[in-house]
Order: C-alpha cells, then sequence, then structure tokens
C-alpha cells in the first residue's frame, strides 16, 4: 500500500541523517557507499517527479500546481554496494501564511547535514530570481545542478537555461527529463560516486520513510489537486483519522463553508470521483471514508499547522 512498514505512527520528521534506531538493516562489505542526496528548487520544478522517478515508484504525489509537496520525503534506492536516499522538498517560494513559513523551513531544514545538493531548474521556464534565492542558500560549489523538463522544453530553451545555470559554478550539470527517465541514469551513476563510505540506513525492503497514514492522506489531496478549482489546493489539508482494517477514515480540511461545498461538488460528485480515484491506488478491499470540515483559516495559525504535520 504505502512506502513505509511504520503503520498507523505519527513519526515527527526525523534529521536527515539521523536514523539510529532503525531495525533490521542488513551488514553491509567494506566499500559500501551511502548517503543523503536533497532536491531543491523553485515550486513545481518537477522535484516530486523526479524522485519518483529515480526510485522507480510513487514517493511523492505529483501536480501541476505549485506548493504541492508541504513535506520532507526520502524515497530509497538500492544498487549493487550503494543505497541513495533522495530528500524530496517543498518547493521555496514566498511564504504569506503560516504554512508556506513551515514549509519554507522544511525545504532548507532538509538541505542540511545531506551528502549532495541538488538545485533542479526548469527548462521550460526563464531563470529568474526565485532560482538565485534558492541558488544562495547552497554551496554550490559542491553541488549540482538538475535542468528538468527537457522532454517538453526546447533545444533552445535548454542551452539557454544551462548557460544561466553556468554562472552558479556548480560543480557538475545534468539535463533531465522526470517524466520519461532520460539523463536519469548518468545522474544516478555521479551521485552514486559523490557518497561516502557508509551503513545501509534503511532494509532493502522499504523504500521511503513516509508513515502509511500519512501517505494516504497525501494520495487523497493529491485527488483533489486534480479535480478542484485551482483556487482551492493551498486551503485544502487531509489527514487519517481513523484506521482499522481495511477502513480508513480521512477528514479532507477547508477554510471556509463555502470551499467545503466546492470539494463536495453537486450531488456529491467531486468527492465521489476523488475517492474512486484513491481507492484505485489502494489495495482491492479497501474502504476509503472521506469527510469534509471546516477548520477555519487553518494555513494563517501556527498551531493548526503544527498539529497538522507540518
Amino acid at each position: 500500500m504505502a512506502p513505509t512498514s511504520d503503520h498507523l505512527e505519527n513519526q515527527p520528521d526525523e534529521h536527515v541523517g539521523d536514523h539510529a534506531g532503525r531495525s533490521e538493516v542488513p551488514a553491509v562489505a567494506e566499500g559500501f557507499r551511502s548517503g543523503f542526496v536533497a532536491f531543491l528548487g523553485r515550486p513545481n520544478v518537477g522535484k516530486s517527479s523526479l524522485v519518483n522517478q529515480l526510485c522507480g515508484q510513487k514517493i511523492s504525489i505529483v501536480s501541476d500546481k505549485p506548493q504541492t509537496t508541504r513535506h520532507r520525503i526520502m524515497g530509497v534506492i538500492n544498487r549493487p554496494g550503494v543505497q541513495l536516499i533522495f530528500v524530496d522538498t517543498p518547493g521555496l517560494h514566498k511564504a504569506v501564511t503560516a504554512l508556506g513559513e513551515r514549509v519554507n523551513a522544511t525545504a532548507l531544514d532538509s538541505s542540511q547535514d545531506v551528502d549532495v545538493q541538488c538545485l533542479v531548474l526548469d527548462a521550460t521556464k526563464p531563470f529568474g530570481g526565485g532560482d538565485r534565492w534558492v541558488a544562495e542558500r547552497l554551496d554550490m560549489s559542491k553541488a549540482v545542478v538538475i535542468v528538468n523538463k527537457t522532454d517538453i522544453a526546447t533545444r533552445d530553451e535548454i542551452m539557454v537555461m544551462l548557460a544561466a545555470a553556468g554562472a552558479l559554478e556548480a560543480e557538475a550539470y545534468f539535463p533531465v527529463s522526470a517524466r520519461t527517465g532520460e539523463g536519469t541514469q548518468a545522474l544516478v551513476e555521479y551521485l552514486s560516486s559523490r557518497l561516502p563510505e557508509g551503513p545501509m540506513y534503511f532494509p532493502l525492503e522499504e523504500f521511503s520513510d513516509l508513515p502509511e497514514e500519512r501517505w494516504v492522506a497525501e494520495l487523497v489531496r493529491e485527488q483533489l489537486l486534480e479535480v478542484t478549482r485551482d483556487e482551492l489546493p493551498y486551503s485544502i489539508a487531509t489527514e487519517v483519522v481513523e484506521w482499522e482494517g481495511s477502513r480508513i477514515r480521512v477528514d479532507i480540511l477547508v477554510e471556509r463553508d463555502s470551499q467545503k461545498g466546492m470539494v463536495i461538488g453537486k450531488g456529491g460528485l467531486i468527492l465521489k470521483q476523488v475517492g474512486e480515484r484513491a481507492r484505485a491506488q489502494l489495495p482491492r478491499g479497501t474502504h476509503l471514508e472521506l469527510r469534509v470540515k471546516v477548520d477555519k483559516n487553518w494555513q494563517h495559525r501556527a498551531d493548526r499547522v503544527t498539529r497538522l504535520g507540518y
């Protein structure tokens, strides 16, 4: 179902390099390499899609809406002699709410104490002030620049972006497509070479640090982002409030009464569509119950943002 074995445990985000206490990790041979690679950048540059592509399965939810990712999420891949832990971070942006401030802090904190920092750029967009702002917070002399979306960018757009990013004097540059996987093999090989010798932080059967209940809540939010209006996603939060056997209840939180009707839809059509799309990605026989509640101005209230796990 979800990318973790930590069923129904609300675990706070750990320091990215601190995995003491993880059990049953196999012993590794001398010369084994392992480490953490953080992806940072503006919203909607494709960081989550890139993590999913590299891991070969869905780790983070994706959407064409900016600021989809709100948590720091790790995806793990194992190769002979190497374990890479990719750290997917929220997009860095100009925060205007308590949620936005928390999301930015999560991204910046996640860039610390990792083995490789990667600045992800969107090849279809001009290199701008937001990209420079992120770059200024990284040690670019040791960082890797990833120019994403090469599958939809023109050759000229890719070359312009690479030329602009060249001024950052990064250690390496990789044009890739998170959608098709083009260029990602070379990227993984390079990142593997950058990792130090170290332990296996995750058992072989684990491919993320995301608890199951959060993964399900995020899955519901992903479907909401796909079917609701553009102005609504930022006001939506989701949380699993009950999980018993195959029955899961998820609360969908909105900030105003008017938004409740928008999420439910005429005759409950939108909520029904969201439930069907989410169930299709859950184990057969899962009973998923969705309930919409008003939590007034939740994203502007720091205490509520904390309670929701951000």
